[in-house]
């Protein structure tokens, strides 16, 4: 378990600098609570916010109109180990009219809404970080929130760069599912929707259910499911017992030997593709934090649909090479597999997601995706594309950001690449993702090979026999197997030698074009440089 409270001991203290802030190409936000009082991490309180912002490459002053909003709002810190080890708070927020109810607006373009989430970069030094990954999950996915790039004044103080984010709640501009009401208790009323997160338990209400399953098998470990939507204060007895039972029963089924049957496994659960993409995002980031926390899943109604969707995404910052334990800042190696590396971590990968990356089937969808994907949206130049604009939106707030928080030469936890200039974080981050996409491409096809079965192995065969200008050989191996094949004259001369590459477990077949003069040959197969098998063949005129 981690000790927090000791590991505050060992932190470099930072200090925050003034800087003098008057324009910015980005909406400069101005906050300001009541006598210049703390912003607590909960309750909301009543605060006033002003938002300047004159259009798209327009610069905003301090002393422009407050032209985009001047109101009221609820504000409170947010997030577990982002507001704890960082002075840059991050904040949750809403928009409010004068009773103090909520007021949704469409802020700085995004959809009406009155919640809003107040990322606040720190341990990531590039900044872009949890916008790169909502934005490419948007390119793939139902829905990912949306989110803008901004500078805070907080009482009258600089407090740096913030990226405003759309909270994940039910909405028809967010997670369009049903809305659950006080009198939907029985029948399809009651099958939806659910928004439910799988998180460290934080704050004062956190309902939920601890599965009757370990994370895996025989660890102390748990994973508690906690209610989002409806929230934990207004979700009623009968609704509370019939999601817990709807994940009871799926629970059961992906601990059962028949979990990946498609006629009657985990596919009449779970929306695949959902699940694939989510997997994918969280992958090409390598989120050290994916499936075991900030881990969204919801489900609508039986009769719009009965299944479990994977997502929204959420909370990058550590991510992509940016975090120094538990294989974080490696781009090789799958993070699905952190059982596998931090089996003592106190969150770990609860066991059905593992079910579902063992299964042949999830798997080949997963890796026929990321190929479609990588010709696309996810290809070099598409990806390092949105990386340099992202990082373009903020490349003149970024150093006041710095000069406020002078850390980008100091270690801040859980930096991998500690010290440099700002580019020098963004080339970090470029690098890496680039390192990372290419390992997936190889990996992915290993993923894709199906099953190795010794029991179906037979000794390589020749086809036709005689030859005119083709051979076939077909072997049994698995596709990391180094595989040679030489051929040879009737005085053992060798005169080729082949060097298939396996493209999948189990069966393969090569064909090979050639000039041989008629007469007879042999061969001799050599799988990882044992000898396997070898033969005599013929060639003949046409």
């Amino acid at each position: 378990m981690k000790k927090w409270c000791l590991y505050l001991l060992f932190l470099p203290a930072f200090s925050a600098a003034q800087v003098n802030f008057q324009s910015s190409d980005l909406p400069i936000v101005l906050i300001t609570t009541p006598n210049g009082a703390s912003i607590p991490d909960e309750p909301k309180i009543t605060a006033q916010m002003k938002v300047i912002y004159n259009g798209p490459g327009q610069v905003n002053h301090l002393s422009d109109p407050p032209n985009h909003y001047n109101g009221y709002i609820g504000i409170e810190r947010r997030g577990s180990t982002s507001q704890l080890l960082s002075d840059k708070k991050p904040y949750a927020v809403e928009t409010r009219d004068a009773n103090g109810e909520d007021l949704n607006i469409p802020l700085l373009g995004m959809p009406e809404e009155a919640d809003w989430v107040f990322i606040a970069p720190f341990n990531d030094k590039s900044l872009i970080r949890d916008a790169f990954a909502l934005e490419m999950a948007r390119r793939i996915m139902a829905w990912a929130p949306r989110s803008r790039f901004v500078e805070v004044m907080l009482n009258g103080q600089y407090q740096g760069v913030y990226l405003i984010t759309e909270k994940i709640k039910r909405d028809k501009n967010r997670v369009d599912i049903s809305k659950l009401t006080e009198n939907d208790l029985s029948g399809d009323e009651l099958t939806g929707g659910y928004i439910i997160k799988i998180d460290k338990a934080t704050g004062a209400v956190s309902d939920g259910w601890t599965s009757p399953y370990p994370a895996q098998t025989g660890s102390w470990q748990t994973t508690y499911y906690q209610y989002h939507y409806p929230k934990p204060d207004n979700i009623l007895p009968e609704q509370k017992q019939y999601i817990k039972n709807w994940f009871d029963d799926f629970e059961a089924l992906m601990n059962s030997a028949q979990y990946a049957d498609p006629e009657t496994g985990y596919p009449q659960y779970l929306d695949l593709a959902s699940f694939v993409d989510y997997v994918i995002i969280n992958e090409l980031t390598k989120n050290i934090d994916a499936y075991r926390l900030s881990t969204f899943l919801y489900k609508d109604k039986d009769s719009k649909d009965p299944r479990l969707f994977a997502g929204p995404v959420w909370d990058f910052n550590i991510a992509m090479g940016n975090a120094n334990y538990c294989g974080g800042g490696s781009y090789q190696g799958w993070a699905i597999n952190f059982n596998g590396v931090c089996n003592q971590d106190d969150w770990i990968i609860h066991f059905w997601w593992r079910k579902l990356w063992d299964d042949p089937a999830f798997r080949a969808q997963l890796a026929t995706r990321w190929e479609a994907l990588r010709s696309g949206p996810f290809s070099d130049q598409k990806v390092t594309g949105v990386l340099d604009s992202l990082a373009g939106v903020v490349a003149q707030a970024q150093v006041r950001n710095w000069q406020r928080w002078p850390v980008l030469n100091e270690w801040v936890w859980p930096n991998v690449f500690c010290c440099g200039t700002y580019d020098q974080h963004v080339g970090y981050l470029r690098n890496w993702l680039l390192d990372r996409m290419e390992w997936m491409d190889g990996a992915m096809k290993t993923l894709n090979a199906g099953i190795y079965n010794s029991k179906q192995y037979f000794k390589t065969e020749v086809r036709p026999n005689p030859s005119v200008d083709r051979l076939e050989f077909r072997y049994y191996v698995r596709y990391t197997d180094k595989v040679e094949i030489g051929i040879y004259d009737t005085a053992g001369r060798l005169i080729e030698t082949l060097t298939p590459q396996p493209a999948v477990n189990g069966e393969n077949i090569y064909s090979w074009l050639h000039a041989l003069g008629p007469g007879l040959y042999s061969y001799g197969v050599r799988v990882n440089g044992q000898r396997e098998s070898g033969g005599v063949f013929a060639v003949q005129h046409p």
